[in-house]
């Protein structure tokens, strides 16, 4: 059996930052963190790949895991 990097961008600091309506661990909106289960990987990966530039761009900080 293979093992697959979780696709996950979920740190376990869930509060969410409401000048931005974005994660303050993982950068996602509510919308994307209610559809994540349902999201294909595509979908997920490429969201991940923003992350991090998204938050920075909003001001706030990303968490390094």
């Amino acid at each position: 059996m293979t093992e697959r990097k979780a696709e996950t961008p979920c740190v376990a600091v869930c509060l969410m930052d409401p000048k931005t309506n974005m994660c303050l661990g993982c950068g996602r909106t509510l919308p994307e963190i209610a559809r994540w289960g349902r999201m294909e990987s595509a979908e997920r990966l490429s969201i991940m790949a923003t992350l991090r530039q998204r938050m920075l761009d909003a001001g706030l900080s990303p968490v390094e895991t």
